[in-house]
């Protein structure tokens, strides 16, 4: 045992010591123990007990910087040290002589910092040390030893008053660092000193070792105040740098293989550490609610998508999955940041790349996470949610990807759409990336089949792909899929129910398209022996056969297998086994001339509603061998008469023109497919003509019997499809008497599309023949009113009556017909209105996200995608790719439009009708306008802000800036390319001819200058937006725009205006004491000669977006405070004296305009702008009212008599009895009586209070005249209530 020691004692007081202890760093005490033995330089070369016990058992001592040496493991060395102590032959005293070797080793500071630092592995030449690339320090591995651990303990004890007050230490070598924040982690320090470790551990954590971060983080974390956590998270946010720690894995990873085993080991160290970093942070988190609810907000102030790391996402899913109590806020903060393109899914990549050894500990809230996000409004949440589930099946275990694959399976099988279809879309990206994976879990994925009803076809497609690559794709693992989809196709394809005989059709051509690809596959590997691909193909054959047989007799299923196959072969294009779909598909794309091509002949045998007449002939020179489309006949065929005679006979296959245009499309993509794209087999069929009958129809129409009229009708539609058709056909083909014939069938449209027109005016309740085959409910097609033609709102133009793919369905198709515009024929602006119209509606349905409303339990759902199935069969990135290969000839189309425009309109917006043609103009200005809604459709679309799409992006820009700049573009930041595209734009708008274009213009700027919006975009939208509200929109028949659109589109400029104007309360003024008064003195048509669309019709308009912009603007005034000065204190005061005076007029407008929705609009507000004024202006008037007496009282003054106006309107409300009035009433009351009170509580402050007087407001009307049915009762008004009517007077005293 050694003799009991005293602790040194400090001959100097605390105050002397630390300047004492700072400038004797080198020093040290005087020990009581004198040994003979001093050591030499090092300490090392004269050996003692303690060196040489040390280097028997495995360590040898460096002297000066180098670290201490293991030879050995750790365990090895202690269990060595015990044993040979414990075998000394002068044991225990054998204890006192290592423990006073080792006093005087540690005597020297360096020697003692090296027995605190960490040993390191003993290398020799040509070995391989066994060593942990960690040890600890001698000291630790001396604490133990069981026997020794009581003397080193007392040693340390006595060794610490030396270093009491010793910060110094921390600066001198990153080595110490760690081993000293470590030791002062477990003391009680004082506060400043504290704060002054604290901050000198802050500013090593960017280079402090890997392997000693734990330790640093640990500190910082524990010794954290609430009062400056969050200044503290902040600042160790912006230090932790995880890429430092994962760019060298990755380096090592990307080589073949590992050098050594050494280097296996490094990375697993590495990836450890930064595990038990997570550790740290994540029991700091758990038992320091500080800590917790700083980072949050460190995260949330960092507003910058720059500032924005790994370390941010990972922390809010520790804080999320470890403390309950911030979940929400947690939840709340990420999806905000997802909003605004902050947390990128690159990130969060990266994320599961680099850490996924510790996200996988937070994996129940990372499935929690995802399944919320899916259920979000927010198309970039929902993005992020699906992403979340990809990763995460990517880089857990099988326990994880089971839970996925689980949680997908329940989205798919509930009730909203929007889930479904993200759903599917992941699922489909899992079996495309990791099938083998996926199909260990093929089980739960096969489940989905007992809930197909819920299913739309598009989303039938989607199951039965997932289905049919996990069947087809892994040799026999995947026979028993097979034989399950076998049996459920069979199933349908038998039912009686029609919808269920369209998921067969559906279901039986993916599978073909699956093993159609499994032919193609390169890899010779993954390819099914003979026997089984022959066992297939004969499996497939049968079916297709069941297919054919069940669809023979109903042309609306047989025009449906058409379609499919045809998808199938577009879809795929280039990669199906060319001998599989020539087995299988030829036989139908034979039925085609059967069914619906005979030999032209200037008579038709037969009876018919009308006399057959060929149309549309452009190949009249080549009279041999001419071929015409048999319509007329085939249409009076399937009159429902002759289709009942007709089932009455033995069974054949139903020829009916609902099957036309289907069957020539597939007839034309697997001529094309057949012969790389070539159309010369088939291309008598572009200029052949049709058999129908004269369409000379006006004035006839109504001699007409009903029946004629819907049999025209009807005839009237098939043509349009097929030219329509015929136009997706052939636009492609670069023959040049192809290109003009195109052209001239896209006339024969729009000729067409005018008669027709004329024959829906004309029959009422009709109702137009199917044309899309996958819909749901046949009894849902709509009829036709009286009216004219229905709105668009499908693949093409009226209705129902249109084919899925028309009437263009392709939108290379629009690429093709600008080019060949420009080479054979100009496009008449009838044709390019057509065109452009139908793009529109593609764009705005799938650029635009839809609805995600969650359908309730039991309840119908329509199929939002009806009408526009093969179009949805295109992801949103693909339909945008098209239209940036569009931008080009639509700017050049821009460009016409604004030449035409600028000469008929010399003064803008003033149309000079000299010799002006009304129609060309109508149908410019729609062009005009369809350009512009194209070019916002795209730029708004919400998936530009995803990182995968910003070069997407960058091409679009490009081709808008090099418009200005030609040539010049390539090499321009993202910058520079939105503002030269911002300026183009700009350029168009000396040139809008209508009210509905200056608005679609103006949201086509705000989407390209958002990205982002800088001051001088501002200062042009909001010039922009007064130049539209201060032009008078005249059409060309001298009557103004008005309407509930041209109000819509009003509200939005206005907003714009105001919004982006430098100054929204001088801009508010300006409008309300100027064009208002131009108004109340015009006539009662009239305008304002300022502002021409302020009239009385849209004075609400302005009104609702005054009071509203008022109301936000002095939100925006912060609140006084008791540090202002003067100077702080007069602007403040300035700014609300103008509101409050802008309010004063506005209230009073409603003694002119007293319509209900005005004053409606004052109490709402009204009550709003009082309750702001509360809080935000009462407390700069405690505090100015001494220095600013004069301006606080005219401020009270002018906001009282506003005040009184709408305490009047309060009983108006009440005399009316008008509920939507009185509801604003007992909300406004409780305003207008804190606003007393509270003028009072001022006064008070400022001991004024003598001068706050109460009297009694009596009620009036909007005219200020009293209401005498309520004098008597006058006298019993709150008090309180009434207080204002002397209120500035009081205040003046």
């Amino acid at each position: 045992m050694v003799s009991k020691r005293q602790l040194s004692k400090i001959a100097v007081s605390e105050e002397s010591s630390k300047t004492d202890l700072l400038s004797r760093c080198s020093g040290t005490k005087k020990s009581r123990i004198s040994d003979e033995r001093a050591p030499a330089q090092g300490g090392l070369e004269n050996e003692g007990v303690f060196e040489e016990l040390l280097r028997t058992s495995g360590i040898i001592l460096k002297a000066g910087e180098g670290q201490n040496e293991i030879a050995v493991d750790q365990m090895a060395f202690q269990k060595k040290l015990r044993v040979a102590l414990e075998k000394h032959p002068s044991y225990p005293g054998v204890v006192e002589q290592f423990i006073s070797g080792l006093e005087s080793h540690i005597k020297d500071r360096s020697q003692f910092k090296n027995c605190l630092l960490p040993c390191t592995p003993a290398r020799t030449e040509g070995s391989r040390t066994l060593v942990h690339s960690y040890c600890e320090s001698l000291v630790k591995l001396l604490l133990g030893i069981k026997i020794l651990q009581p003397a080193v303990v007392t040693l340390l004890l006595e060794k610490i008053p030396e270093f009491f007050f010793d910060v110094c230490l921390l600066k001198q070598g990153r080595r110490l660092t760690v081993p000293i924040l470590d030791a002062l982690s477990h003391l009680d320090l004082d506060a400043e000193l504290l704060a002054e470790v604290r901050q000198s551990a802050m500013a090593i954590v960017p280079s402090v070792k890997l392997e000693d971060l734990p330790v640093v983080v640990k500190f910082i974390l524990q010794n954290v105040r609430a009062a400056d956590a969050v200044e503290v998270i902040s600042d160790l946010r912006k230090s932790l740098d995880l890429s430092s720690c994962v760019l060298p894995l990755q380096m090592q990873v990307s080589q073949r293989k590992l050098k050594s085993q050494a280097q296996a080991s490094q990375m697993t160290t590495s990836q450890n550490c930064v595990k038990v970093l997570f550790d740290v942070i994540k029991l700091a988190v758990r038992f320091q609610k500080d800590v917790s609810e700083a980072w949050i907000k460190a995260i949330e102030n960092s507003t910058s998508a720059s500032d924005h790391k790994v370390l941010d996402l990972i922390v809010l899913l520790l804080i999320h999955s470890t403390n309950s109590k911030n979940r929400k806020q947690t939840e709340k903060v990420l999806r905000s940041k997802i909003r605004l393109g902050c947390m990128p899914e690159q990130l969060m990549q990266n994320a599961f790349q680099d850490h996924s050894m510790v996200i996988k500990d937070f994996f129940p809230s990372i499935l929690s996470l995802a399944q919320t996000f899916l259920h979000s409004a927010h198309p970039a949440v929902v993005s992020f949610g699906s992403c979340m589930y990809k990763q995460a099946f990517a880089a857990f275990d099988s326990y994880c990807q089971q839970e996925v694959v689980c949680a997908l399976v329940t989205h798919v099988c509930s009730g909203n759409e929007t889930e479904l279809d993200v759903s599917l879309d992941v699922l489909t990206d899992l079996v495309i990336l990791h099938t083998s994976l996926l199909m260990r879990y093929a089980t739960f994925v096969k489940s989905i089949l007992d809930s197909m009803q819920k299913l739309n076809p598009c989303q039938i497609r989607k199951l039965f792909y997932i289905l049919s690559m996990l069947a087809f794709s892994q040799r026999q693992e995947g026979s028993y899929i097979q034989d399950d989809m076998h049996m459920v196709i069979r199933k349908w394809l038998s039912s009686s129910v029609p919808n269920h005989k369209q998921m067969g059709i559906i279901g039986a051509v993916t599978m073909m398209g699956s093993v159609a690809l499994k032919r193609n596959e390169a890899d010779g590997g993954s390819l099914e022996r003979p026997e089984l691909s022959t066992e297939c193909d004969g499996q497939l054959s049968t079916l297709l056969d069941l297919v054919g047989y069940c669809c023979e007799q109903t042309p609306e299923l047989l025009a449906l297998y058409y379609d499919e196959l045809a998808n199938l072969i577009e879809k795929q294009k280039g990669n199906l086994d060319l001998q599989l779909l020539d087995k299988f598909g030829k036989s139908l794309v034979e039925d085609f001339p059967n069914d619906f091509v005979v030999d032209l002949s200037p008579t038709v045998d037969g009876s018919f509603l009308f006399p057959v007449k060929s149309l549309y002939n452009l190949d009249e020179d080549e009279t041999q061998g001419a071929i015409a489309i048999n319509l007329l006949p085939l249409v009076s065929q399937s009159e429902p008469g002759r289709v009942a005679d007709e089932m009455s006979s033995p069974r054949k296959r139903a020829v009916s023109p609902l099957c036309l245009s289907p069957c020539f499309r597939l007839l034309r993509l697997y001529t094309g497919e057949q012969n790389n794209g070539s159309l010369e087999e088939i291309d008598a069929l572009l200029g052949c003509p049709l058999y129908l009958t004269d369409l000379e129809v006006e004035g006839k129409l109504d001699s007409l019997s009903k029946q004629e009229r819907e049999f025209l009708c009807s005839l009237l539609f098939y043509a349009l499809n097929w030219f329509r058709e015929v136009v997706n056909a052939f636009c492609q083909q670069q023959d040049a008497e192809m290109k003009g014939k195109v052209l001239t069938r896209l006339q024969n449209i729009t000729e067409l599309q005018n008669v027709l027109g004329k024959c829906l005016a004309a029959t009422p309740g009709y109702v137009p023949p199917p044309a899309t085959f996958d819909s749901e409910a046949p009894e849902g097609v709509p009829s036709i009113n009286a009216g004219g033609p229905v709105r668009k709102g499908s693949d093409g133009c009226h209705g129902c009556a249109l084919t899925g793919q028309c009437p263009v369905c392709h939108l290379e198709t629009y690429i093709k017909l600008c080019i060949t515009a420009s080479e054979v024929v100009q496009l008449g602006p009838a044709e390019l209105c057509f065109l452009l119209d139908d793009m529109c509606w593609k764009l705005e349905h799938v650029l635009t996200p839809g609805s995600t409303r969650r359908v309730p339990f039991l309840k119908e759902r329509g199929n939002k995608d009806a009408g526009f199935s093969h179009l949805c069969q295109r992801s949103p990135k693909e339909v945008a790719v098209c239209v940036v290969k569009l931008l080009k000839p639509l700017c050049n189309h821009m460009e016409n439009m604004h030449n035409y425009f600028q000469t008929i309109l010399p003064n803008q917006g003033v149309v000079n009708e000299s010799g002006l043609n009304t129609q060309e103009y109508q149908l410019m200005s729609s062009c005009y306008h369809q350009l512009l809604l194209t070019f916002r459709l795209l730029f708004a679309w919400n998936g530009f802000s995803q990182h995968e799409n910003s070069t997407l992006l960058r091409s679009a820009l490009q081709v808008l800036a090099d418009r200005l700049k030609p040539g010049e573009t390539e090499f321009l930041p993202l910058e520079e390319l939105i503002s030269e595209s911002f300026q183009y734009l700009l350029n168009f708008q000396q040139s809008i001819p209508s009210f509905q274009c200056a608005f679609v213009l103006t949201q086509l700027l705000m989407a390209i200058s958002e990205k982002p919006m800088t001051g001088w975009k501002r200062e042009k939208m909001a010039s922009l937006a007064k130049q539209f509200l201060c032009q008078s929109w005249v059409k060309p028949g001298g009557d103004q725009e008005k309407g509930s659109h041209f109000n819509s589109a009003l509200h939005t400029l206005l907003c714009v205006y105001l919004e982006h104007t430098d100054n929204i309360l001088k801009a508010v003024e300006e409008i309300s004491s100027v064009g208002v008064p131009e108004l109340i003195n015009s006539a009662k048509d009239g305008r304002s000669a300022t502002y021409p669309t302020l009239s009385r019709q849209t004075f609400p308009v302005f009104f609702r977006v005054m009071m509203a912009q008022l109301e936000s603007s002095v939100k925006s005034i912060p609140a006084g405070k008791p540090s202002d000065s003067s100077e702080v204190q007069l602007e403040k005061l300035l700014k609300w004296n103008i509101a409050v005076r802008n309010f004063h007029v506005l209230i009073n407008l409603v003694k002119v305009f007293d319509s209900r929705p005005v004053l409606s609009i004052c109490l709402k507000y009204g009550r709003l702008f009082v309750e702001a004024f509360l809080k935000l202006a009462m407390p700069l008037l405690d505090h100015s009212f001494k220095k600013h007496r004069d301006d606080v009282q005219s401020l009270l003054k002018t906001l009282q008599l506003s005040t009184r106006q709408l305490h009047h309107m309060c009983g108006h409300s009440k005399i009316h009895q008008d509920l939507s009035l009185t509801n604003h009433v007992p909300l406004l009351k409780k305003s207008l009586e804190q606003f007393v009170y509270r003028v009072k509580a001022m006064l008070a402050f400022n001991h004024c209070q003598e001068a706050f007087w109460v009297g009694i407001l009596k009620n009036r009307d909007l005219q200020g005249e009293e209401i005498l049915s309520q004098a008597s009762a006058a006298p019993e008004e709150d008090s309180a209530e009434g207080s204002e009517e002397d209120l500035a007077d009081s205040t003046a005293e």
